[in-house]
């Protein structure tokens, strides 16, 4: 299946791709080799041409290309691999090839594709999941304006199909539609959001809810080891409802072929998971729906298939009622109303402090919904990786610990936000650590250092952006202009990678500056 999100695409595709290209190379060489004369082994190659050492003779890939096509595909165990020394590109600093056009706005995305004959459309949401249209008060005098082609009914929302879209725009902002709750099963494959509904209400639930507790990661006895503590510190973090907001709106193209195919143009991280679900609401078959995927302008997990989450699904359906390829871009005020949000969570820490002020238990459940979990109607019978990922496999050294989650469904549509439950979770760990460190007056630098002694790559990483920074100092100290400033200190591990970072701030009439961040990223091996 093609996909990219989750920073997959270098740790998962590395392996697979670096062995193509050396099956590749391995069928350009036997061509070369029939191509001159010679054997295999006398081969070499360079940027593009296959080389006989002994001659200095070379032939262009692109000649030998149709000859290496037909050529048995070399089993992948009987290829050797570039030694890691004779690497000519990987791990060195190269220009990108798409830079200029993006700087220059040459590049097409997904909101700048035309076609023949196509119409434009623009839709108007109901104010919430779980309503629909009752009545157009104004319908007639809508088509009547310029340029207005069509005005069209969908689940949970109105359209307006023109000759372009400022006139499709225009017209649905004029639409006075009567909203009203749909009928009950209607809306049965969405999350209808309850007319009542308020975060701050929602927020205060996850703070005090109580159920199940599944544990995701467990060591030691945290029960006894929080009932030993000389010291008990608590807090509750809590993460809000958080909109995508990329630079390039939704939109998608659709277009009927009069022999029967459809072509879709969408901004989408997964073209094969869209197009089955293309097939699933027409009734058509895979093989004759065809995805363009036009360069991304930004997508951190937003262009993923959520229902009621992307423009594709109108695009369709007003495509089919009016005979002509439809364009619709959704406005930002659309896209944040249909938006799949990051989830919210309230995160109850509890630790424990031994007589030296270190922690020597810890105890963190998380009440919330994971974006896995979110994206379909039924819970799955395992956890959610999502949901804790930087609360789960800590570095930190602490000998008792439970790392658990309250499953609580949201209202909300959710949906994967840049780097996941890392956004959050990282922040909120670093933070508990902080004040672990201030209620146990313990440095939170060279607490770190204690609870990583056993890991020396991350004790390395955390020395060495001390250094950076001009060696670590906490503060509250005066700065050469005379501003008194301190500095805050934090880490991470998501996807393989470990980060670090130092933050030098001060207060200035109660707002904070930043003044100097430094920061290091050690890479996956």
């Amino acid at each position: 299946m093609r996909i990219t999100g989750g920073s997959m695409s270098v740790r998962n595709g590395y392996p697979a791709m670096r062995r193509l290209g050396a099956l590749g190379r391995e069928m350009l060489l036997q061509a070369g080799a029939q191509h001159l004369g010679v054997p295999v082994s006398e081969l070499t190659t360079q940027p593009g041409q296959v080389v006989h050492v002994a001659s200095g003779r070379t032939v262009n890939y692109g000649d030998l290309a149709h000859v290496a096509m037909d050529l048995p595909v070399p089993g992948p165990a009987s290829v050797k691999l570039r030694d890691p020394s004779q690497f000519r590109w990987i791990g060195k600093s190269v220009k990108r090839l798409d830079i200029y056009e993006k700087s220059t706005g040459k590049v097409d995305y997904a909101i700048d594709v035309r076609v023949d004959g196509m119409l434009h459309a623009a839709v108007q949401h109901a104010p919430r999941l779980g309503m629909t249209v009752g009545s157009i008060r104004n319908e007639e005098q809508v088509r009547q304006m310029k340029g207005v082609h069509s005005v069209h009914r969908l689940p949970g929302a109105v359209a307006v199909v023109a000759e372009r879209w400022w006139h499709a725009r225009r017209g649905v902002e004029a639409l006075l539609v009567n909203w009203v709750e749909a009928e009950p099963g209607a809306a049965s494959d969405i999350r209808v959001m309850p007319a009542d509904f308020s975060t701050e209400e929602f927020r205060k639930h996850l703070a005090t809810v109580s159920g199940k507790e599944e544990n995701a990661e467990t060591r030691g006895d945290v029960t006894r080891g929080l009932k030993n503590a000389h010291t008990i510190v608590e807090a509750t973090y809590f993460s809000q409802y958080v909109n995508h907001g990329q630079l390039e709106p939704p939109s998608a193209l659709a277009r009927y072929n009069p022999d029967g195919t459809l072509d879709v143009w969408l901004p989408n991280q997964a073209p094969d998971m869209f197009r089955a679900d293309m097939a699933r609401r027409t009734g058509m078959d895979a093989e004759k729906i065809t995805i363009h995927s036009p360069l991304l302008g930004g997508f951190f997990g937003r262009h993923f298939l959520y229902d009621h989450g992307s423009p594709y699904p109108q695009a369709i359906a007003l495509a089919k009622a009016t005979g002509r390829p439809i364009k619709l871009i959704w406005t930002r005020e659309e896209e944040f109303l249909r938006d799949a949000l990051r989830p919210m969570a309230a995160v109850r820490f509890r630790a424990g402090l031994d007589e030296t002020g270190r922690p020597v238990a810890l105890d963190v459940v998380s009440a919330t919904e994971g974006a896995t979990e979110g994206l379909g109607t039924k819970r799955g019978k395992d956890l959610d990786p999502t949901a804790l990922e930087g609360l789960t496999n800590k570095a930190y050294d602490i000998p008792d610990r439970r790392i658990a989650q309250l499953f609580v469904r949201n209202p909300a549509t959710l949906g994967y936000w840049r780097s996941v439950g890392n956004s959050m979770n990282d922040f909120l760990y670093e933070t508990f650590l902080d004040e672990l460190a201030d209620k146990g007056h313990q440095d939170p630098y060279e607490l770190r250092l204690h609870l990583l002694r056993d890991n020396r790559r991350l004790t390395t990483l955390l020395k060495a952006v001390a250094d950076l920074s001009g060696g670590w100092k906490r503060g509250p100290f005066t700065a050469a202009d005379g501003s008194r400033r301190a500095r805050g200190i934090g880490m991470a591990s998501p996807f393989g990678s470990e980060a670090a970072a130092i933050a030098e701030v001060s207060l200035e009439n109660g707002r904070v500056r930043v003044h100097e961040v430094w920061v290091l990223i050690f890479t996956e091996n």
